[in-house]
């Protein structure tokens, strides 16, 4: 079953990328009906879904390399679950939102079911070879979606992300190696690994190239500057992509090896882990406000709300723990939702620039329908009560204060800049007169919009119903903190 939601993309993405199609118009149904079918495997899946059981569940093992320790090891528990599930989604999402006319579609599509593959290949791995195998994956697909399909300055941009994201991926592998090194292990299984007990020293050394790993993934100030460049100049569809899907590689990679393996010095770097999200919260959202284009500012409002996770980590709280798998699909949703109507708007008007737009919400000749979904977005993004961005930092602020309360204020007061950037942002751009040159703009149709009203669906849902994903993983991040 677990094996369906990688081979299918898999399998897709090589049809889609030798199937002679010079139009694009079967690449594009095949990459639909691919990420349909694993999107009903996800639903069928969550239907079978045991929430009690702190273990994997669905588990799948076939022996592979067994000389080097390397198995195909597949499971899925309450950390994972709701990421596959955002991976599915968000997916089908940036192959609806393609334009249909885009250039080197088999190519195209081709790498955005790759890409899909091997992020969820990496959520579903229960071994940490295959796990970083997955993990480096993803980071060639993009690479490609960034460097041809991007802007003026893509080929700065995918290569950019290419270095960092590299060499991220070598901090984990050295961690990964080091720790089956250091406990004895013939094998680099994560149930197998969790077991060996080493010194605190061994675990510090273990954790460092970690942690520093994955807050290049995340990012985290100062790791974080790939990210305004690649956002800015990917494709909408990719930016969807990146912003919900692929950095939760890192926050994953945070609590499933960070938190699960390396417990007792996860316990003394905390403090220092709490107050860096505090400064990567602030700097952030300070970032924001400065800027004019409207991609890189909700690309800063996501090194301030990932920051946020980091935080919930530290404070190894069940709530703060829990909080943080709810915070990375709050995120995963606003972001989507946001990248949308940035894009419809670049689309409709030809920029992003702030100070060249003004009055987009016009009833008659500007977006309305556009300017009222983001204003929707925003509201969420700044935590409005009724919405899945309050309850998640809410709980992530409830569960840390009482660990660590002035990181906890510096987050706090990065929550309030939200509102600060972002009501710049709506003010400029979507009220007063319509700008002169913009009263002419091509309409929306309605099918445009269809992403966006599903996601934000999904987040009055969420935010009027937390327990929908809270139930999923509460049992997975106690047995984290307690070493089950």
């Amino acid at each position: 079953m677990l094996s369906a939601l990688i081979l299918i993309p898999l399998v897709g993405s090589a049809v889609v990328g030798f199937y002679p199609d010079s139009k694009g118009k079967i690449s594009r149904n095949l990459a639909f009906f691919c990420a349909i079918a694993v999107l009903l495997i996800n639903l069928y899946i969550g239907w079978n879904f045991d929430t009690e059981n702190t273990g994997f569940q669905f588990a799948e093992y076939i022996p592979w390399v067994e000389w080097l320790g390397l198995d195909y090891n597949l499971g899925i528990d309450g950390l994972s679950f709701p990421l596959v599930c955002l991976n599915s989604l968000l997916t089908l999402i940036a192959i609806f939102v393609t334009d249909k006319n885009i250039s080197r579609p088999r190519f195209y599509y081709s790498m955005l079911l790759l890409l899909s593959a091997g992020a969820v290949g990496a959520f579903l791995a229960k071994d940490l070879l295959l796990f970083f195998l997955f993990y480096e994956l993803e980071i060639i697909p993009l690479y490609f979606l960034i460097a041809i399909w991007g802007g003026k300055r893509r080929g700065y941009a995918a290569m950019k992300f290419l270095l960092y994201t590299a060499f991220s991926g070598i901090l984990v592998l050295a961690s990964f190696l080091g720790l089956a090194w250091l406990s004895g292990a013939n094998s680099f299984a994560y149930e197998t690994l969790k077991l060996h007990d080493l010194s605190l020293t061994s675990q510090l050394l273990l954790l460092a190239p970690l942690i520093v790993g994955v807050f290049i993934k995340i990012p985290i100030f100062p790791f974080h500057t790939w990210l305004p460049d690649a956002h800015v100049e990917a494709p909408t569809p990719i930016s969807v992509l990146l912003a919900g899907v692929l950095l939760k590689l890192g926050t994953y990679a945070l609590l499933r090896f960070g938190l699960g393996l390396y417990l007792h010095a996860w316990v003394e770097v905390a403090p220092w882990m709490a107050i860096l999200a505090g400064i990567s919260a602030l700097y952030g959202a300070s970032c924001a406000i400065a800027q004019k284009d409207m991609k890189k500012v909700v690309a800063y409002s996501s090194i301030a709300h990932m920051a946020y996770i980091l935080l919930g980590a530290s404070a190894t709280t069940r709530l703060s723990v829990t909080a943080c798998v709810f915070q990375m699909v709050s995120h995963g949703l606003i972001s989507a939702l946001l990248f949308l109507l940035v894009g419809v708007v670049y689309k409709k008007t030809g920029t992003r620039d702030v100070d060249s737009l003004r009055g987009l919400l016009n009833p008659e000749k500007g977006l309305p329908v556009t300017g009222g979904l983001m204003i929707l977005g925003v509201m969420a993004s700044s935590g409005l009560p009724g919405m899945v961005g309050f309850i998640s930092e809410f709980l992530i602020f409830r569960g840390a204060f009482p660990i660590f309360p002035i990181p906890t204020l510096l987050c706090l007061v990065g929550t309030g800049l939200t509102a600060v950037y972002f009501l710049l942002v709506i003010n400029k751009v979507f009220f007063g007169r319509l700008t002169d040159n913009l009263d002419s703009l091509p309409s929306v149709k309605w099918v445009e919009h269809v992403p966006a009203f599903a996601l934000l669906f999904l987040i009055i849902a969420f935010g009027l119903q937390p327990n929908w994903v809270i139930d999923l993983s509460e049992v997975q991040a106690i047995a984290l903190l307690t070493g089950g």
